[in-house]
């Protein structure tokens, strides 16, 4: 057997012994929403060595992140309640004492309370008991037959049956996809359907991802493919659980006539029941016949009423085989006989004139909700005819307050927060079903018109942001003017010119690139750039009191970021060799705090200042405008420490909190000789140096020049490249050459150069084989911001480390007070006296497309 089949093996045992079988980086693809995990948001100066293990990038967890946004809604008291009823009857639920009406279930006919279901599961486990503890391939408990027979009723064909919708894509995916395929995904396809194809790439299968519904796209991909795949699967879900809009199935069927490799899978369990002849689903209701290019997994539990789920599939020679081995299928526990029996209850009302008069009602319903919403200003993001409704509010707080709001007015609602919806896409989602009334429907749409201002009246939102955070007709909106809470002021600027150079340089201006000579070089060095990826815009902000005293100071910068900038090397790779034909490939607009070229505080807060929350508050404001005024793809705020304040502050903003690199700095350069030096070391550290480091020394010409020629800059700028295209573990675009020629006579630029020795190489003597780009900031911070260097030579005598070094003793000789030494390698830094910080940034996307894609990548190096 090969590896992979042991591995594919592997995996169906671990998956139908119970447990889900994702990596870290499918289990953050497939979360249906995601964080821009790929894009941890660094000041990407780029330092690194050929040896990986020094350039390495410790990652963001995922887990992390959505631990720490659940808390947040927990501690709000929206999140992980539990039910207090004694008695449940679907039209209300009982959380800490409160009777609500319930408008958060799936069951939207609400079979589930149907005392037919309810007698038949009863009288099932009587007679059968509990369960039946055996695999379905061997026997299946006495009830099973009869479902099958009553589901291929409603159908018209034979179905499978599988323990639950997540593991029948497990069973089915697998087995449909041949290894000659290929899978394109919706990007907000159901996680389920997204974790079954990780299994697909394993075996060298293509998985490709489209945005949502975008035909353009997927017509793009199916012809990317068509040339190598025998048959091309395009997967999505009928109706998409989050804001009821519904897959385009009639220019998919008319896609597939133009290309016959086309193959359909939707998932299409929150259309079932409701909707179809039988209620076999949305799907359906649109095909009315299943095509043999067209595979549908159904559910037996949401609107059905009971439990499990069923895969459709016109071709009966695949069907058999997914049914003879589909992984979980052979492996997992077949449905228990009081959810058989129940099921059978429900295919009975499927069949019977009966599911059309409850259809029909549920219908009246929705379309009740709707006459009522018209006549609102409510933002419902798609308004349709599901029964699943999504209230856009934007801001997580926002969310928060209305669902608190609406709890306590007596109406229950599914806050939907991160990750099942983007960050700053939140809002609430309510679903209809039978058990509710039309007064208590007219009275939840009173209920929002009544409080949906008044949480964005406490939370500084307005339907404007609202509605331009989701994309809709912002025509119809204009912005609210707000009412000014204090006396802050704020100085905005496109220049650094038009800032007093002293206060800049006094809050701001020392540390890395970015004091006031600094900025100026960065303004003039990336404008008006041919290429556009180093063609960037600079934004300042002062806000100041009504002493004109500085409360808070930062800059931002708009221009385009790899997506993968810290992404796991080995996607950077495969990224790479799509953007040698299209170099923007996966690149956004970003505007960011900092640029690309700096690190550091970039944010100067008075934190003792009374007002200095609201010039945060301000800031976040002004900042969003200047984001959807540019249309830039992410908002980043970037190297913060650790703040559990500020994590509320951002989170409640739509912002979420990304670990990113630790950074490292020497503070301390009071010795006088290397012995000193020595001393300040750590004993483990201090042996490295006289053993690792110093002893190279004498293979070095070591020459520091305040400027260089035209030739020396062309061989240290050939330097740079060979680290630059040598390292992906942050992978940022190659500055071009231009931006090193304006070095040359820039007094605050210096070049640290390292010759070979005549005795080391007599005859490369005089070439230059390592550099350091370092600035000079206002007298107090010496950053080593750039490097290059000969890899022929690197690893023998140890080029980086003694670049490290010898940048430390220029900055003690010149009497700087620190060194900023950025981010990456920080296990070497470190071992040379630095002390390691860690930092955060806090991130907002408009959508989580290039990410998903991203983690469609991730299990590539698998193949």
């Amino acid at each position: 057997m090969s590896i992979k089949d042991y591995l594919l093996l592997f995996t169906y045992f671990v998956v139908n012994s119970g447990y889900l079988v994702v990596n870290s980086g499918a289990f953050y693809n497939n979360m249906k929403k995601t964080s821009f995990i790929m894009l941890n948001f660094s000041a990407l100066n780029n330092r690194s060595t050929k040896n990986k293990q020094m350039a390495k990038i410790k990652h963001n967890n995922f887990i992390d992140t959505v631990d720490e946004v659940f808390a947040g809604a927990k501690k709000e008291g929206v999140l992980h309640l539990y039910s207090e009823d004694d008695y449940l009857n679907g039209r209300t639920i009982t959380i800490k004492g409160k009777k609500m009406f319930h408008f958060g279930t799936t069951g939207y006919l609400g079979l589930e309370q149907d005392h037919r279901l309810k007698e038949a599961a009863i009288v099932a486990i009587q007679k059968y008991g509990t369960q039946f503890p055996l695999s379905k391939s061997y026997i299946s408990n006495p009830l099973y037959a009869e479902l099958e027979y009553k589901l291929e009723l409603m159908y018209g064909i034979p179905p499978i049956i599988t323990k639950n919708s997540t593991l029948g894509h497990m069973a089915v995916i697998p087995t449909a996809v041949r290894d000659e395929d290929g899978v394109i995904l919706d990007h907000q396809v159901h996680w389920s359907v997204q974790n079954a194809c990780q299994l697909l790439k394993l075996r060298g299968i293509p998985v490709e991802m489209i945005r949502h519904n975008n035909m353009e796209m997927l017509e793009y991909q199916i012809k990317k493919l068509s040339s190598t795949c025998k048959r091309i699967w395009y997967m999505a879900d009928g109706v998409y659980s989050m804001f009821g809009d519904f897959a385009p199935v009639t220019q998919l069927m008319e896609l597939s006539k133009k290309y016959p490799q086309l193959y359909l899978y939707f998932d299409d369990v929150h259309g079932m029941s409701w909707k179809g002849k039988n209620g076999t689903g949305y799907v359906l209701s649109i095909l009315k016949e299943l095509p043999h290019n067209v595979m549908i997994m159904g559910t037996l539990s949401k609107t059905f009423g009971a439990s499990g789920a069923v895969l459709i599939c016109s071709d009966q020679k695949l069907r058999e085989k997914i049914k003879n081995f589909g992984g979980p299928l052979t492996f997992s526990a077949q449905l228990e006989p009081a959810s058989v029996a129940a099921a059978i209850a429900a295919a009975d009302i499927h069949l019977s004139s009966e599911i059309e008069e409850l259809q029909a009602e549920l219908a009246g319903k929705i379309q009740h909700f709707n006459d009522l919403l018209s006549k609102t200003s409510l933002p419902i993001i798609v308004q349709n005819n599901s029964p699943v409704f999504f209230l856009g509010t934007a801001m997580p707080i926002t969310t928060y307050k209305l669902v608190q709001s609406l709890f306590q007015e007596g109406f229950f609602v599914n806050p939907a927060i991160y990750p099942a919806v983007p960050v700053k896409n939140t809002g609430i989602r309510i679903t209809l079903s039978m058990h509710n009334q039309k007064e208590e429907i007219k009275a939840l749409v009173e209920a929002m018109v009544k409080y949906l201002p008044v949480a964005l009246e406490e939370t500084a939102n307005t339907l404007y942001k609202i509605n331009r955070a989701f994309g809709r007709n912002e025509t119809k909106y204009v912005p609210e003017k707000q009412k000014s809470k204090s006396s802050l002021k704020v100085q905005h600027e496109t220049s650094i010119e038009k800032i007093n150079k002293s206060i800049w340089n006094e809050i701001l201006g020392k540390q890395s690139v970015f004091d006031w000579d600094g900025l100026k070089f960065l303004e003039d060095a990336f404008s008006n750039q041919s290429s556009p990826e180093n063609d960037w815009e600079f934004y300042y902000y002062i806000v100041k009191d009504e002493e004109n005293t500085a409360v808070l100071a930062t800059f931002f910068t708009f221009g385009l970021w790899k997506d993968d900038m810290l992404a796991p090397e080995s996607i950077s790779l495969q990224l790479e060799k799509t953007r040698k034909q299209d170099p923007l490939y996966l690149t956004s607009k970003v505007l960011a705090m900092g640029c690309l070229f700096t690190e550091g505080t970039h944010c100067y807060r008075n934190e003792s200042h009374p007002l200095a929350n609201q010039a945060m508050e301000l800031l976040l404001d002004q900042v969003d405008t200047l984001y959807n005024e540019l249309d830039a793809n992410f908002l980043v705020f970037r190297d913060f420490d650790p703040d559990i304040l500020l994590d509320t502050v951002f989170h409640n903003h739509g912002f979420l909190k990304i670990n990113m690199p630790e950074t490292a700095k020497i503070q301390k350069l009071e010795w006088a000789s290397v012995q000193e030096f020595a001393s300040t070391l750590s004993a483990r550290s201090r042996r490295h140096f006289f053993e690792e480091v110093r002893p190279f020394e004498k293979a070095f010409d070591i020459v520091i020049k305040e400027k260089l020629t035209a030739d020396e800059m062309e061989q240290c700028y050939q330097l740079y490249k060979n680290v630059k295209n040598n390292n992906h573990a942050i992978n940022t675009f190659t500055y071009p050459i231009t931006i090193f020629n304006k070095m040359i006579n820039h007094p605050n630029w210096e070049f640290i150069l390292l010759y070979l020795t005549s005795k080391e190489s007599e005859e490369n003597y005089q070439e230059i084989v390592g550099v350091m780009f370092c600035y000079k900031n206002t007298d107090h911070t010496y950053v080593p911001a750039l490097i290059g260097m000969n890899y022929t030579y690197s690893s023998k005598f140890q080029i980086y480390r003694q670049l490290l070094y010898q940048t430390i003793k220029r900055a003690r000789t010149a009497n700087f007070k620190k060194i900023d030494f950025g981010f990456s390698a920080t296990f070497e830094k470190k071992k040379l006296g630095a002390t390691i910080y860690p930092k955060v940034a806090y991130i907002q996307a408009r959508d989580n497309f290039s990410m998903e894609l991203m983690g469609m990548l991730q299990n590539e190096t698998l193949k």
